[in-house]
């Protein structure tokens, strides 16, 4: 029989270790995973927001988090030697947050010009 790890033990192996975690509002956080409780609610310590667009990424730095379990949809290990993203150009936090915030307006752009179409029911 496998190993099932007690309940509320299951991060218990992650203590210590560099993860990524997505939100459920789409962010991702990079940090060194110090703390949990029975609800998942993580602490992580040096964590940093990282932002990609196109082929660029960027971390925005934010220090000790504590994230509310109910908002992880995943997380995992970070293998130190695969952290930067292949095929991605690191930028500065200035630059990725300009893209990010032009990516969100032409997204919302899109959308409502979509809005505006469905009148004419093209299919």
């Amino acid at each position: 029989m496998e190993d099932v790890p007690l309940p509320g033990t299951a991060l218990a192996d992650e203590l210590d270790k560099k993860l990524l975690i997505q939100l459920r509002d789409g962010r991702k956080l990079l940090g060194i995973l110090r703390s949990f409780d029975q609800f998942a609610n993580l602490v992580l310590e040096g964590a940093v927001e990282r932002i990609i667009v196109g082929e660029q990424y960027g971390d925005i730095p934010l220090g000790v988090q504590l994230i509310r379990g109910e908002n992880v949809v995943l997380l995992g290990e970070i293998d130190p030697e695969k952290e930067v993203p292949a095929g991605l150009t690191k930028v500065s936090e200035t630059e990725i947050k300009q893209a990010f915030k032009a990516e969100r307006d032409m997204n919302k752009l899109k959308a409502t010009l979509r809005q505006r179409m469905d009148f004419l029911d093209l299919e």
